[in-house]
């Protein structure tokens, strides 16, 4: 059987409005030709939003931001572009873009765009500590360090004095998570806790835009030294004019405040405004025992969740991860429990072996410091070993040098080395067979 011009174009409509990807198409003079369903979800506009209506004026909260417009103007095409945006409905929304300029021979009559929403992505990417959806209080953090217990107790005493904040501590240490529990702790209460992330375009005017509103936010600034020093004083000029107490305010670095200042990363005055409490949140290496109260905390609401029958880690995976430094602090334990827990099944723990590939190898790495070859060194009054002991030895460490630097990525480390990935996992079994 085949189709005529008319069912094919029903094909092609039934494609367009139930493929996973917006497509917005216009012509030479920005007016909307096609716009899916997808794409009206992503951004909340109806069929009589843009009939007859130019990007300019559909888009004027995205202004010379749209690649559509930008790929109307250059005729050239635009590829895995990220946009981030307020869409009609005042929600920030994240896509990657592919535009294309259309062409009728050698005359361009339009663009297409293809966008698709990493919105819920993004949020994971930047706010993996907001679990289950429900809100960050203190009695959420589950730390019992002394360190922490004294982070949480200055944190509580700026929110009944309602003076800007400053938070300090590295990538990961769950800065976000002290800032939302600071905002539920206020009395009275703000209307709502919003986060403005200094590595996403235009913060500056998404601000500007809630300050015109009549509600009281908290204002988290995420790691304000990454904004350029004139975005800096710009926000030093609004911060320091708003109405003394109608919002919180909580910015946050990533190191001393001092040596950014000195290597004009931090602006002196942004810094003296947020500074009025400063607090250091600790690196999770140097508080081990809040590891365990973590994981019980995850594996208890994995329990409640997914009604599995997960008890939690074995003795010997704990005591692995109280040897592990966390350079990714607990940021990458609760990514690392996320990896693990999407495997789980019937298990009542998580055993070395449910451990990914790629932390079992940054463990080993940081136990040995990837195994220094002193047996590569011929020293005298020093006992030789047999040739094929050598070799073998020689082959291990290189295996375990070149993964660690691939970051434990079989595919990657098998490219690297010139062989298949079979012939690299069947040596890494060996090579952990012999360890066994």
């Amino acid at each position: 059987m085949s189709f005529n011009g008319n069912q094919i174009m029903k094909l092609y409509e039934f494609a367009i409005e139930h493929v996973s990807v917006g497509i917005h198409a216009i012509d030479i003079e920005g007016r909307t030709i096609l716009y899916n369903k997808k794409m009206k979800e992503i951004e909340g506009f109806d069929v009589d939003d843009i009939n007859d209506r130019s990007i300019l004026e559909l888009f004027a909260l995205r202004s010379n931001d749209s690649t559509l417009l930008r790929v109307l103007q250059t005729g050239i095409k635009e590829m895995n572009v990220k946009q981030t945006y307020w869409n009609k409905y005042g929600h920030e929304i994240t896509t990657i873009n592919d535009t294309y300029p259309i062409y009728d021979g050698e005359k361009l009559i339009g663009a297409i765009e293809f966008a698709r929403d990493i919105t819920s992505l993004e949020k994971l990417i930047y706010q993996p500590l907001r679990r289950y959806g429900e809100p960050l209080t203190f009695d959420v953090i589950t730390a019992i360090s002394e360190p922490m217990q004294m982070v949480k107790e200055n944190a509580k005493k700026a929110a009944h004095a309602r003076i800007p904040v400053l938070l300090i501590g590295e990538s990961g240490t769950g800065k976000d998570m002290i800032a939302e529990s600071i905002h539920h702790e206020l009395q009275p209460k703000n209307d709502e806790f919003i986060t403005l992330f200094s590595r996403r375009p235009n913060q500056i005017e998404r601000l500007k835009n809630y300050l015109e509103k009549e509600k009281t936010y908290t204002f988290f600034f995420e790691r304000i030294e990454f904004y350029p020093l004139s975005i800096q004083k710009e926000l030093y000029e609004i911060l320091s004019s708003l109405p003394s107490e109608k919002h919180m305010i909580i910015g946050s670095v990533g190191g001393d405040p001092i040596d950014l200042i000195s290597n004009n990363q931090l602006l002196k005055d942004l810094y003296y405004f947020f500074a009025t409490i400063n607090i250091t949140i600790p690196a999770l290496r140097s508080r081990k025992e809040d590891i365990k109260p973590f994981v019980d905390d995850y594996f208890s609401r994995h329990r409640e969740r997914f009604n599995s029958n997960i008890g939690g880690l074995t003795e010997e995976v704990m005591d692995l991860f109280l040897h592990y430094d966390w350079p990714g602090n607990l940021k990458e334990l609760e990514l690392l429990l996320d990896e693990v827990a999407s495997m789980i099944t019937n298990e009542k723990h998580v055993t070395y072996e449910m451990l990914p590939l790629h932390f079992r190898f940054k463990v080993q790495q940081q136990k040995d410091e990837t195994r220094k070859p002193d047996f590569f060194l011929l020293q005298q009054k020093k006992e030789l070993l047999p040739l094929d002991l050598f070799l073998k030895e020689a082959e291990n460490y290189y295996l375990l040098h070149a993964l660690s630097l691939n970051d434990g990525n079989i595919t990657k480390t098998a490219k690297a080395l010139g062989m298949s990935r079979q012939n690299l996992q069947y040596r890494i079994r060996k090579l952990k067979n012999k360890k066994d």
